[in-house]
C-alpha cells in the first residue's frame, strides 16, 4: 500500500473535492465536507479495500491522512500476521 493511492482512494469519496487537492498532512477534519456520513462512507471504503475495520475512535485518533494511513497499514499488517 502506497501513500499516493491511498490519498487517491480517500479524494475519489469526497464528490466536492478536486482529485491532488489533498496532502499527507491535511487535517481530514477540517475538510469541509467531512461529517459522520462521510465518516461511514470512508470507513466502508477502507473495509471494502483493504479488508480491515475501523471504529469511530480510530478516526478520532487520527488527524492527518498520512495519520489515517498509518493505521491502516497497521491493521493491514497485523491482520496478514494474525
Amino acid at each position: 500500500m502506497l501513500l499516493p493511492d491511498f490519498i487517491k482512494n480517500f479524494e475519489a469519496e469526497f464528490p466536492d473535492l478536486t482529485p491532488g487537492t489533498l496532502s499527507p498532512q491535511t487535517v481530514f477534519k477540517q475538510l469541509d465536507s467531512w461529517n459522520s456520513m462521510q465518516a461511514l462512507i470512508f470507513i466502508a471504503m477502507i473495509d471494502s479495500k483493504y479488508n480491515v475495520t475501523l471504529t469511530a475512535e480510530n478516526l478520532h485518533d487520527c488527524n492527518t491522512i498520512t495519520d489515517l494511513f498509518t493505521l491502516v497499514q497497521n491493521k493491514v499488517k497485523a491482520k496478514a500476521n494474525s
